[in-house]
């Protein structure tokens, strides 16, 4: 970003706010239908009965635990990358 102009700096950082709310939203959307998927099962009441509830709750602490884990590998990697001279620094 050093060798943009702020009006360009601006664009940028408003492209890359919009890329990251899109991956969030398919992050949730995943997490929805997984979850769904995997543990509504009944359709003949409104709500939730209560094994369909706690089996929605661990699967979304599982697959936000997951993606948190994830990252951080990815920027373990990422670290490591970049002090080994594979990346492109700054």
């Amino acid at each position: 970003m050093d060798g943009l102009n702020a009006q360009e700096q601006r664009e940028l950082q408003g492209r890359m706010e919009k890329k990251q709310i899109k991956e969030m939203m398919t992050m949730y959307s995943k997490l929805v239908q997984r979850c769904f998927d995997d543990c509504v099962n009944d359709f003949t009441t409104k709500s939730l009965h209560s094994r369909e509830e706690g089996c929605t709750m661990k699967c979304v602490d599982k697959y936000l635990k997951s993606q948190e884990r994830l990252g951080q590998r990815f920027q373990e990697n990422n670290a490591a990358m970049m002090q080994s001279g594979q990346l492109p620094g700054k």
